[in-house]
């Protein structure tokens, strides 16, 4: 087959769901509910760690940078769900399906670093609570941001233009529900070798570095929360991080299983269902842990209320 140029190939089909025909309808309902609990769930934490003071501290600041994290993965996958529901031949440009891959791992690179950067913060607070002031300020704060943010797009910027330079012959089919790495080097028909390394070495230095950071500052904390005397300074302490260790149990679990398990090894269906977990369950469980294992945020929330009831009937 003569090798074309990409833009040759001008249109992607992303055969999505294609088992739920009979189900359409509960199927659209139950991604429209999880789109917009997923968007006003973190928005409301934005809200409020902006709103109330209490919460204008370094754990909620990086919390509500997972929160835009979270919106822009829900927002860049989900409505294209809602679209190969309803219309079962979900048809893309090859420069769309490669933005959505673009903001996709953006965002996953941007919660990896976060999740880590959080971490950091917990350990300083648990480990070295006399320093924790003095390192973790507001300029540390926004460097730690703006460091992640830019890295992110930058580095995820990178391999994706490389992919931009392959030659793809075709077919322009995928296999999934959005466009993720490897269905897309699958349509091309040029020497991926050099992508695959080049892609190695950057999730190496962006998602496996930060997962073994995490996993030595995890065990640093437990150890130092265990040395404390006291049941509930023990309980304090850990209650502090848990719905963070929570959600980097989710998080990585699910990255470890669809991408360190061979392909080979793995159905389409599988792989579909664990990449539901990590780009629909993960931004929606996000709030909704940190919500209910969170007193302070709980306190955010009834402090609102309080204050527009009283607003309101000051009002009136």
């Amino acid at each position: 087959m003569q090798e074309i140029n990409s833009s040759t190939v001008s249109l992607i089909y992303l055969l999505g769901f294609q088992d739920t025909h009979r189900v359409t309808f509960i199927v659209f309902l139950f991604f429209f509910v999880v789109y917009c609990v997923t968007v006003c769930g973190n928005l409301l934490i934005i809200a409020l760690v902006s709103y109330s003071r209490i919460l204008h501290t370094p754990m909620y600041f990086f919390l509500t940078q997972l929160s835009v994290s979270d919106i822009i993965l829900a927002t860049d996958i989900l409505p294209n769900i809602l679209q190969a529901v309803v219309v079962k031949d979900n048809i893309l440009s090859f420069m769309d399906c490669i933005a959505q891959f673009y903001f996709f791992d953006v965002s996953e690179t941007a919660d990896c670093l976060l999740l880590t950067v959080m971490c950091y913060d917990r350990y300083l607070a648990i480990c070295r609570p006399l320093h924790y002031t003095y390192i973790v300020n507001h300029q540390f704060c926004l460097i730690m941001v703006i460091a992640t943010w830019i890295t992110s797009a930058s580095v995820v910027l990178i391999h994706t233009l490389t992919i931009t330079k392959l030659d793809f012959c075709g077919p322009n089919i995928i296999d999934h529900f959005f466009c993720d790495l490897d269905p897309i080097l699958q349509l091309s028909c040029s020497d991926i070798t050099a992508v695959e390394i080049e892609v190695t070495m950057l999730s190496a230095f962006l998602v496996v570095i930060p997962f073994f950071i995490i996993i030595i500052s995890y065990i640093y904390i437990l150890v130092t929360i265990f040395e404390i005397p006291s049941i509930t300074g023990r309980q304090k302490a850990f209650s502090t991080c848990s719905a963070h260790l929570f959600v980097v149990s989710m998080y990585y679990g699910t990255l470890l299983c669809v991408y360190l398990v061979p392909n080979s090894n793995q159905s389409w269906n599988v792989t579909k269902f664990l990449s539901l977990l990590y780009t629909v369950v993960t931004p929606l469980m996000n709030p909704i842990i940190y919500s209910l294992r969170n007193k302070d945020l709980r306190n955010g929330v009834e402090k609102v209320i309080s204050d527009l009831y009283h607003f309101k009937k000051n009002y009136r």
